[in-house]
């Protein structure tokens, strides 16, 4: 990449090209952006933001463009949202969040919607969760999670309900909480078999969840488990090879879940590579990745490859490079 990036988004568009936004370069948190063309294997810079911002989400919208919303500037958290139009290539402010945030989820609802919730501000940790409707620009706030939490996931499951997992409020947390869309309420659900937080979640080609990794309380794991989301249960699957957070998992194509990276220990940044396979409920480990990373991304593109970019070796090492899996 043309920057050293940790802490951004990158984002598959509908022409097959990468935008890849924001994040810190080890200096200072980031306005910039820049695209990646699959076809040419070469990236070139984009429009800049309106603000920079790491910690951040990015989201794209049913018409195409990606909707920006808080983070950090390195100074204090915000409540600013922007839209990247492709065809133009630039940002443009839309209407501020009712609260600021980062650390938080953005998820895409099956009305168009984007539903953000929780998350970290300069004053504490949040429950509050908010809509942001495309059509009107414009926020409104919806039903708070019976949890503050931040460094969760959220996932839209086949009955269009979104399922929160774990996350930190000070101690990490096993709960899990679904959001009803026609309701505007969360209720909380089966917990989790191990409290987790900076993990990741996967929605499987059966409409189930795969969550994998991340810390207990400084405690690093290596376990998964599935939640069924037809009978709102929980079950322990097989560990991965090693112990894993701040790594990225990904769906491809053929329904296997690609774990990159993470954190093994405190010192220990991991350039291992797992692929569960949702058929046998088990792991085989992979090529591993040219350079050890956390803290980045993986987007699946649409020749079949897998594009990770960034991210840190080490807490005075951030990345610019990036890397093709097939």
């Amino acid at each position: 990449m043309a920057t050293r990036r940790c802490f951004h988004t990158a984002t598959v568009l509908a022409n097959g090209k990468v935008l890849v936004a924001g994040g810190n370069n080890g200096t200072a948190a980031l306005s910039t952006t820049e695209l990646y063309d699959p076809a040419t294997r070469t990236w070139r810079m984009t429009g800049n933001m309106t603000n920079v911002r790491q910690f951040h989400t990015a989201s794209v919208l049913p018409s195409g463009q990606v909707l920006a919303v808080g983070g950090y500037d390195g100074n204090v958290s915000l409540n600013s949202a922007e839209l990247y139009d492709p065809s133009t290539e630039t940002w443009t402010s839309t209407m501020n969040m009712n609260t600021a945030r980062y650390y938080h989820t953005a998820t895409l609802l099956s009305n168009g919607t984007v539903l953000v919730a929780g998350g970290l501000r300069t004053t504490g940790i949040l429950n509050s969760a908010e809509l942001f409707d495309p059509s009107s620009g414009t926020w409104t706030t919806t039903g708070s999670m019976t949890f503050a939490r931040y460094s969760h996931t959220t996932s839209v499951l086949t009955n269009g309900k979104v399922l929160a997992t774990g996350g930190a409020v000070r101690i990490s947390l096993n709960s899990a909480e679904l959001y009803d869309p026609l309701t505007a309420t969360w209720t909380s659900t089966t917990n989790m078999s191990f409290a987790r937080s900076y993990h990741t979640a996967s929605v499987l080609p059966n409409g189930n969840v795969l969550v994998t990794g991340g810390t207990n309380n400084g405690v690093y794991l290596n376990n998964a488990e599935i939640y069924d989301w037809s009978t709102n249960t929980w079950m322990v699957t097989a560990n991965m090879s090693i112990t894993r957070c701040n790594h990225v998992a990904l769906v491809l194509s053929n329904g296997n879940v690609l774990v990159t990276g993470g954190r093994a220990n405190i010192s220990t940044v991991s350039n291992n590579v797992d692929l569960y396979n949702p058929s046998t409920g088990s792991w085989k480990m992979v090529e591993p990745m040219n350079i050890a990373r956390r803290s980045h991304t993986a987007s699946a593109l649409s020749n079949e490859f897998v594009l990770v970019t960034g991210g840190q070796l080490s807490t005075s090492n951030f990345l610019d490079s990036a890397e093709l899996f097939r």
